[in-house]
C-alpha cells in the first residue's frame, strides 16, 4: 500500500486527522465538528467544506501547511 497524500480528493477527513494530527487545529479553527464526528471516516474535504460553506482551495492550503506538506496544483 502506498503512502496516502493529503491532497487525495477521496481521502476521508478522519484519515487526514489521524495521519496528520496537526490538521485537527485547522478543523477546530473553522468551527468544524469533524473531530470526533462519526461521519469523519466517510466525508471528504470537499464534502466537509461544502457542509460548512468554506472555500475548499483555501481550506486545503491550511491543511497542507498544518501537515507540513508541500502545496501542489491539483
Amino acid at each position: 500500500m502506498s503512502n496516502p497524500e493529503i491532497e487525495d480528493p477521496d481521502l476521508p477527513v478522519g484519515d487526514i486527522m489521524h495521519i496528520w494530527p496537526r490538521t485537527v487545529t485547522v478543523f477546530l479553527k473553522h468551527g468544524m465538528l469533524c473531530v470526533g464526528c462519526h461521519v469523519a471516516p466517510l466525508h471528504t474535504v470537499s464534502e466537509a467544506c461544502l457542509e460548512y460553506g468554506l472555500d475548499e482551495d483555501s481550506f486545503r492550503a491550511e491543511l497542507w501547511t498544518a501537515a507540513g506538506e508541500k502545496i501542489s496544483c491539483r
